[in-house]
């Protein structure tokens, strides 16, 4: 109806037209539309003639129907649509000619992607390409050019693989545009040309290269050169990845163009620089082979031509300075001589500013450069600080902001031991540098130019971060800045945001006594900007006033400065704001954090305001919205050392305080354990038991195992009432016990948590409460063990509640040591009763170890005699809990004990595999100088056993190797090296294995010494032994992961023979008859895993020191491996889409293979069970790293990747396996990560 209706020729008033198009868009919008044959027919003729309509509003209104339309008709229609597009782009009237192209971006944007499977997209975008092609060819008119220039770089960005086989008619129509005599031409010939090297094939990335190589050698004009060197910088932006085989031939060119006088041709010159530093060099993909060469002379050029200015003198700049301090009126003056200079023809800033921002990209991506950067770049970048065009300074300012984030030190487990050789080098560099960096900018920090001071603001706090301490000496030159800034009328909000950001920073990083001269001059216009109307201001003010009261009076040193003074400046400013209702939250919260660390630092100078103010914290802690803030406050007041008086606030404030123990709020139940605790300890006399016992009631509920870290902070609260009031112990209701026990016999319990119950036991024991003496919470420890003597009850127990009982059983025999015969009496008869459960008996050696450990239980007899017996227990448990027994009361008195075990192990060879854990429990558990005596007994004991054909036994012996070397590492580190050459691969191995223990992820003595000989140790990976192979790998993945710094040097040398390791080899696989079947046995599959389970780690850790390409290889071949190997290939994938998304793209064809064949194999009908399950969980991990592939920017442009995702959309069962990872994704947090510690 609404057709017959637009199309009646009486219809002519066009505010009809208008109304009836926007119905017509409506109906189409909606999903319920659906139109046959004849009325699509009418509707497609209808819009298209209304694209002619005089009314332009009905023109834009017809252009929008056609989005919706799009999806709605079939698609021949679509491509009547397209026809009639295309004929009217080329039409004279400008006004269709817009409007048909903006219809033609419109129906692109709607055309269904390629991976859907519709056909329709390829047609219609042939179509229109045919028709653009020749319309860009003609040259007639250059706004049809440029509109058919716009409209193909949206499809070939859109919809650029679909257009595979028009690429070359693409590049042939392109490339003579680049020398059209109009620049707009050429400068959207060039955003084209750089969509289309995103999808196109190798041959014409080659071509167009090779033709863009020809050209800059021709040289046939500075105007076209510009424009190839921009085309050169378009698509390393766009496609850097490809563009590295090329650079050895582009770059030369390239430099011998910066040295040709034309500043715009050198802009663009060091512009190409910058996008084959940023894109090549996408810090994580290295194609360090192809740019590391060009690096010192693309840095030459950039370091000459920064300082490029040649229309402009700076040498008289110093005296111009003193000339203008006698002159009042000086800056008049220096106004007019600016005039004189001003030349609009100048562009030499345009050059300065792409070498700043080209040095930029060079500094942000050669973390390894540091030091030639402070030789070198840095005091250049400094010199140039006086820059006198505003745009350029911000850039040189933000390429040294770059440095210095390089420059900072890297605060993380990983690099910890590489922190204190080489990186402190850079650091030192600086420090040097400082005054020079801060002569330069002091002078900038006054003057009128607002970007300019925050460019020095920014790049004063990155200096700060950097080196805390640096600027001390400088403060004198900096206050001024910093005053006026905050003081100038003229100064932005953001300026003075960016200024009390920095003074913070400053006071932060800084000991108080270098600003004590300058509060007088800083704390005004501070407390100035607390009452500024902007909150953001006053957040940031309070901010910066809570650490000048800091400053003003340090509490944790004595201090001569006298803050009394200026209390009467801070404390009105800020009780205004706090006491201000209708302000914003962040400015509430920081009042009271700053009016808290106000009363927390100089309390004793508030004399009668302090009492009034502690009355607005108890009305704020009313308040849900601030009392958390509050009872962190409190928390600060009630712990300083100036003993302020908070009792008036006490009475109606702690049962608050114990109303938030029963709040759902995790942090605010947190804070109140915290604050109750401190006011428990410092406020004891003021507090009433009634008081005491509302807080005892909501305790029980807070300890529980499923949140173990507010259970600890509970129960370390306990032990302070216990400590502190110990008549209300009694008060202890039997609930709280009752939850603490079910907590120490919980699985889950370990840490901080175990350590406060610990302390809690001993401190509950020392108030001798009746009701809760040893033998009373003994008997509750062990009771669910003791029980009912059957193993029903013990069953229950996890293994790790075992260790708890113990460690707590100790704790209370330490606290009462005249109890300690009479119950390891106890525990030694339990263990020789036969009646007795495993259970118990397990439970009496390990109470009998932890004792043991900070006892000497040398007067019992028995007890050696007991645990060589249990030796032969038939229970596992038993005998493992007596050989950590026999370890443990060894380290409470090694003369009497160890001698004994050392005799044992070498005379009893069946029980020389307990015996030699109890040694270990003795290497790791004693300190060193009680060892030392015993070293060279143990070593040689330990050697006569590391070519154990066990290698349980062998594993143990290199632990208790590796845990001793690092007793004395300098002597007996060379040791272990010299066995390497031994004979026998069993022994090559435990020797290798011990290395392995002597890599922990703290900082230790041994570090230095490992660095200089674990290379010995890794040439094992070349071992002929296949076994030794595999443990050598397992100590490489250990020190990759724990300390990195050990192995990132070798790296060169060792990637070869760990590439080698993941091969398959056809000699270690053997068929192995059982019974009627033929199985397969792959004895390498073990080193594989090994030395795959390296390759993930390295990811980690040593990223920037692998070839990422030669990398990708090895994985793409384990993803045709053996089931193991792929699922860990499979995570590896995962984890490298998010690490070298750009290295991934170009290996995508190879990579994708694999994981189409895994993800559409299926499984034999007659299949077991297992086989099936195994399968499942493959194509599960298979699809995860699909999905995590998906997730590559830019990766919908490839081919083969659209093709695989429309198989998957097609196929149910992968669609369906497809969205269930998803969603589980969508679920967990954001990177898949695969533990191997």
């Amino acid at each position: 109806h609404l057709c017959l209706y637009i199309s009646q020729s009486t219809f002519a008033i066009s505010s009809f037209r208008f109304m009836a198009t926007n119905d017509l868009m409506m109906e189409l919008q909606k999903d319920s539309i659906k139109l046959d044959e004849d009325s699509e027919k009418k509707v497609v003729k209808m819009l298209l003639k209304l694209l002619e309509d005089k009314n332009g509003e009905v023109q834009n209104l017809a252009v929008k129907c056609l989005g919706p339309l799009v999806g709605k008709v079939k698609e021949y229609q679509v491509e009547t649509i397209v026809d009639t597009l295309c004929t009217n782009m080329l039409s004279d009237k400008e006004q269709l000619r817009d409007i048909s192209s903006i219809g033609l971006k419109t129906v692109i944007s709607e055309l269904p992607p390629a991976s859907t499977g519709s056909t329709m997209t390829a047609n219609v975008c042939k179509k229109i390409t045919a028709q653009l092609t020749g319309a860009i060819g003609k040259q007639e008119d250059v706004s049809v050019q440029l509109e058919a220039l716009d409209i193909l770089s949206d499809m070939l960005s859109r919809l650029g693989g679909t257009l595979y086989s028009f690429h070359s008619s693409i590049l042939n129509c392109l490339l003579p545009q680049l020398t059209s005599p109009r620049l707009a031409v050429r400068k959207r010939a060039i955003i084209a040309l750089g969509h289309l090297v995103l999808t196109c094939s190798g041959n014409i990335f080659s071509e167009l290269t090779e033709h863009l190589l020809a050209e800059l050698k021709r040289n046939e004009s500075t105007s076209t050169t510009r424009t190839y060197i921009q085309c050169v910088a378009g698509i390393s932006r766009q496609a850097g990845h490809r563009i590295g085989e090329h650079l050895e031939k582009i770059i030369p060119l390239i430099v011998r163009y910066c040295n040709v006088e034309d500043d715009e041709l050198r802009e663009y010159c060091f512009q190409a620089f910058e996008s084959f530093v940023r894109r090549i060099f996408i810090c994580r993909d290295r194609c360090p082979k192809e740019i590391d060469p060009h690096i010192p002379n693309v840095m030459e050029l950039c370091l000459k031509y920064i300082t490029f200015d040649p229309n402009y003198n700076y040498d008289n700049e110093e005296e111009e300075e003193e000339e203008m301090m006698e002159t009042e009126n000086g800056e008049d003056e220096e106004q007019e001589s600016d005039d004189e200079y001003s030349d609009d023809d100048d562009i030499s800033w345009k050059v300065r500013r792409s070498a700043a921002k080209c040095l930029e990209a060079i500094v942000s991506s050669r973390h390894d450069l540091l030091q030639d950067f402070y030789k070198t770049l840095s005091p250049v970048l400094i010199s140039r600080f006086k820059e006198r065009e505003e745009n350029v300074r911000a850039d040189i300012f933000s390429a040294y902001i770059s440095l210095l984030k390089q420059t900072l030190p890297i605060q993380s487990w990983l690099h910890a031991s590489d922190a204190s050789g080489k990186d402190d080098v850079p650091l030192t560099m600086l420090q040097k540098q400082v005054p020079n960096i801060v002569k330069a900018l002091h002078k900038q920090l006054k003057e009128k130019s607002i970007k300019s001071r925050q460019g020095c603001f920014s790049l004063l706090t990155e200096l700060a971060s950097v080196l805390p301490g640096c600027l001390a000496d400088h403060i004198p030159a900096l206050v001024p800045g910093i005053v006026f800034s905050l003081a100038d009328k003229s100064s932005s909000s953001n300026m003075r945001i960016d200024t009390l950001s920095f003074l913070h920073v400053l006071l932060c990083n800084h000991q108080p006594e270098v600003f004590h001269p300058h509060i007088k001059s800083l704390l005004p216009p501070v407390v100035t900007c607390i009452g500024d109307p902007f909150y953001k201001i006053t957040s940031e003010a309070l901010l910066v006033t809570q650490q000048l009261v800091k400053v003003i009076r340090p509490l944790d040193k004595s201090c001569t400065f006298d803050a009394k003074p200026y209390v009467k400046d801070l404390f009105p400013g800020t009780l205004k704001r706090l006491k201000a209702a209708d302000i914003d939250q962040e400015v509430k919260e920081r009042a009271i954090s700053c009016m808290g660390q106000i009363i927390c630092n100089l309390g004793d100078h508030l004399s009668t305001d302090l009492q009034p103010t502690l009355k607005i914290f108890l009305e704020r802690l009313k308040n849900e919205i601030t009392r958390l803030t509050t009872v962190k406050v409190l928390t600060l007041i009630a712990s300083s050392p100036l003993k302020i008086n908070l009792r008036p606030i006490l009475g109606e404030g702690f049962p608050i305080l114990a109303s938030f123990l029963r709040k759902n709020q995790r942090a605010l139940k947190l804070s109140t354990l915290t604050a109750l605790d401190i006011l428990v300890k410092n406020y004891s006399d003021s507090l009433q038991p009634a008081m005491i016992e509302s807080v005892l009631t909501e305790l029980p509920a807070l300890i529980t195992e499923n949140d173990m870290h507010v259970s600890q902070v509970a129960i370390m609260f306990l032990t302070t009432l216990a400590k502190v009031y110990p008549s209300c112990i009694s008060k202890i209701s039997g609930s709280v016990l009752a939850e603490i026990f079910q907590l120490v016999h919980s699985p889950l319990l370990q840490g901080g948590a175990l350590n406060a119950i610990i302390d809690f036991f001993q401190a509950l024991v020392l108030t001798k409460t009746a009701t809760m003496g040893y033998s009373e919470l003994m008997k509750q420890l062990t009771a669910p063990i003791y029980s009912s003597g059957s193993a029903e009850a013990s069953v229950m127990l996890h293994k790790q509640a075992y260790y708890s009982v113990a460690k707590c059983v100790a704790a209370l025999s330490s606290a009462c040591p005249k109890e300690v015969p009479a119950i390891v009496n106890q525990f030694i008869q339990d263990v020789k009763n036969p009646k007795s459960s495993s259970a118990v008996k397990v439970l009496a050696f390990l109470s009998l170890a932890e004792m043991g450990r900070t006892m000497n239980l040398s007067s019992q007899r028995e007890l050696k005699t007991v645990i060589l017996e249990a030796f032969s227990s038939p229970s596992e448990e038993v005998k493992s809990a007596a050989s950590y027994a026999l370890g443990n009361i060894s380290v409470g008195n090694l003369k009497e004990y160890l001698p004994f075990m050392l005799k044992e192990i070498g005379s009893q060879p069946k029980r020389q595999y307990l015996l030699l854990h109890s040694l270990k429990e003795v290497i790791s558990s004693s300190p060193a100088n009680g060892l030392e005596p015993y070293v060279e007994d143990i070593w040689a004991l330990l050697f006569k056993h590391c070519e154990c054909t066990e290698e349980g036994t062998r594993n143990v012996v290199a632990e208790c190797l590796g845990k001793l070397t690092l007793v004395n590492p300098s002597e007996l580190l060379p040791r272990l090296k010299k066995q390497l050459s031994s004979g026998s691969p069993h022994a090559r191995s435990t020797v290798v294995t011990a290395i392995k223990f002597t890599i922990a992820d703290q900082p230790q003595p041994i570090d230095a010494l490992l660095k200089g000989c674990i290379g010995d140790f890794l040439k094992t990976l070349q071992d002929p032994d296949l076994n030794v192979r595999r443990v050598a790998l397992a100590m490489f993945n250990s020190a990759a992961h724990n300390k990195p710094s050990l192995i990132r040097d070798l790296l060169n040398a060792v990637l070869p023979s760990l590439y080698n390791e993941t091969n398959v080899r056809r000699e270690l696989i053997r068929e192995v008859e059982m019974g009627p079947f033929k199985h397969t046995v792959d004895d390498g599959l073990d080193v594989r895993k090994a030395a795959f389970e390296c390759m993930y780690t390295l990811l980690e850790s040593c990223l920037d020191r692998l070839d990422i390409y030669e990398y990708l290889n090895h994985v793409e071949d384990g993803l045709k491996d053996h089931y193991d190997i792929r699922m860990l290939t499979f995570i590896m994938l995962a984890r490298l889409s998010t690490l070298c998304p750009s290295a991934v793209l170009q290996r995508l064809e190879r990579l994708i293979e694999p994981l189409r064949a895994t993800c559409s194999t299926k499984v034999k009908a007659g299949s077991v069970k297992q086989e099936f399950e195994k399968q499942d969980e493959l194509k599960r991990s298979a699809m995860r790293a699909v999905a995590a592939l998906l997730t590559i920017p830019e990766v919908e442009k490839s081919p083969a990747m659209a093709e695989f995702s429309s198989q998957i959309r097609s196929n149910p069962e992968m669609a369906s396996l497809f969205e269930s990872i998803q969603k589980d994704s969508a679920s967990l947090p954001t990177s898949e990560s695969m533990d191997m510690s």
